[in-house]
């Protein structure tokens, strides 16, 4: 590892020239790698902050120095535990690829750490990007399909499929590490669906009926929403007095089949409702309304 460090240091020396920055970018973060491996992290650092400030300056860039940039900025935010730094990173970097160029132990394990920190991150609520994304097919396996069917859980707020797979956890110790948190970011998970489900006009809800619909203990109610409301999940207010939530918008999120018919059943709602008040506006309003 230090004779590849001293090598790659010349070198990118050597290739510190203006018309070869393409080249010293790439000397850069195939150095910050080898530092990453000996432990070095501040040294990576280092080497990867400079590398994107040149990529910034570039007006065009091989999508390849790109790629080995993110990728090595992703292995970086790992190894510093930054999940929503590395979430990003990683996505990023497997936009630069062709997917097909991996192997399937490599997409399994990319897919497998873009779910686990899309989980136990506590900057990341919405993980749309990932769950249309084709890496995460190759987690469909007897030995890793409960992570993908979790992550779906999560972004449908589903209490009841999560404490079905919640056997799973222990099977990976960075979930089992952040149990407690996961549990608080599905119920946030379950109250913005609560939400999402009822009508525009219907969204003044009760404590007591989040506390049904989400299954989260009434006591916890307020608190659920007020997190909510900071994390910029939903918008709205609380009065706390008549224990009320008075809600008009929620973050949108990526819908998946069983949420996008609960999307059409609101619809049909909408399109009766409209219906009924052309029909009362034409009875009530005969002499008023002219064709």
């Amino acid at each position: 590892g230090h004779e590849r460090l001293s090598f790659l240091t010349d070198l990118t020396k050597k290739v510190n020239k203006p018309a070869s920055q393409d080249a010293y970018v790439y000397a850069l973060v195939a150095a910050s790698d080898v530092k990453l491996r000996l432990q070095d992290l501040a040294g990576a650092r280092k080497d990867l902050d400079s590398a994107d400030s040149i990529l910034d300056s570039f007006d065009s860039v091989e999508t390849e120095v790109h790629a080995s940039f993110y990728r090595t900025n992703a292995s970086y935010y790992q190894a510093k535990a930054e999940f929503g730094s590395y979430y990003k990173n990683a996505l990023l970097y497997l936009a630069c690829i062709d997917l097909k160029s991996l192997t399937l132990e490599d997409a399994q394990s990319r897919a497998y750490d873009l779910s686990i920190a899309a989980l136990i991150s506590d900057s990341i609520y919405n993980f749309g990007e990932l769950l249309l994304h084709p890496i995460l097919d190759s987690l469909n396996t007897p030995e890793h399909g409960w992570l993908r069917d979790l992550l779906f859980a999560f972004n449908r707020g589903d209490l009841n499929a999560y404490n079905v797979l919640e056997d799973n956890i222990s099977k990976a110790p960075l979930l089992d590490e952040h149990k407690t948190f996961l549990w608080q970011k599905i119920s946030l998970a379950a109250l913005t669906e609560a939400v999402f489900r009822r009508p525009p006009h219907d969204r003044a809800m009760t404590f007591q009926t989040i506390s049904q619909e989400t299954k989260v203990q009434p006591h916890e109610i307020e608190i659920l929403i007020m997190k909510a409301l900071s994390l910029g999940l939903l918008k709205g207010s609380i009065d706390q007095v008549a224990e009320v939530a008075r809600i008009n918008w929620v973050q949108p999120k990526v819908l998946d089949m069983k949420q996008i018919d609960n999307m059409r059943l609101r619809l049909k709602d909408w399109d009766s409702s409209v219906n009924q008040l052309g029909n009362w506006i034409e009875g009530v309003g005969k002499d008023v309304w002219a064709a």
